[in-house]
């Protein structure tokens, strides 16, 4: 069974795009959000203290979500830090769903930051979701109650379309004039021959 990554800019429409491909049976990997959950952990909440320390836990042991939000975000050797402890329990969770899916000709494992990571290297093709910068930022700003200017700075820290694109095997538009739909079921009947 093949791997397939599925990566792109913050607002590019990933999700749509992922929705698509569930619609013809094909399982989707969201590992942003398999990887939220993993802050849960025990073991997980244990590495981020030895690191981090208490101040990012409540009283109750809990993880502090937004303020690990804020030194994530303006911190590039903490996020990097984090990056080393949680990816190797995503890769351990991701190798066990896939498991479960071995009747399928391929599965889908979403990530923003599939290259970064290097979790591209575990993949057998890799698709990129693209859209204008000016699109992206009009659906974020709805989608997250941002504003302009924090959507800004996500995208400026965020690789460009253009280096993606370079790295991908198929690239989908999705800038709400090209129809998503059929470069989907082109990329499905190329992955299923």
């Amino acid at each position: 069974m093949k791997v397939v990554g599925i990566t792109g800019g913050i607002g590019s429409g990933k999700s749509t795009v992922c929705n698509v491909f569930r619609v013809l049976g094909i399982p989707v990997y969201e590992a942003d959000s398999e990887a939220k959950k993993l802050y849960d952990l025990p073991e997980v909440i244990a590495e981020l203290k030895k690191v981090f320390g208490g101040h990012y836990f409540s009283k109750s042991g809990e993880l502090d979500k937004r303020k690990f939000a804020d030194l994530i975000f303006n911190d590039e050797t903490a996020l990097q830090k984090i990056n080393d402890i949680v990816h190797p329990y995503v890769k351990k969770s991701f190798r066990e769903w896939r498991k479960t899916h071995n009747d399928k000709p391929y599965v889908l494992k979403e990530a923003a930051i599939l290259f970064e990571s290097g979790s591209d290297k575990g993949c057998d093709k890799v698709i990129t979701v693209t859209a204008p910068d000016n699109v992206r930022l009009k659906r974020v700003m709805k989608r997250d109650q941002r504003t302009a200017d924090q959507v800004n700075k996500i995208i400026a820290k965020q690789w460009s379309d253009a280096e993606k694109v370079k790295r991908s095997d198929f690239v989908i538009v999705n800038d709400e004039s090209d129809l998503v739909v059929p470069q989907v079921l082109k990329i499905h009947m190329t992955l299923t021959a």
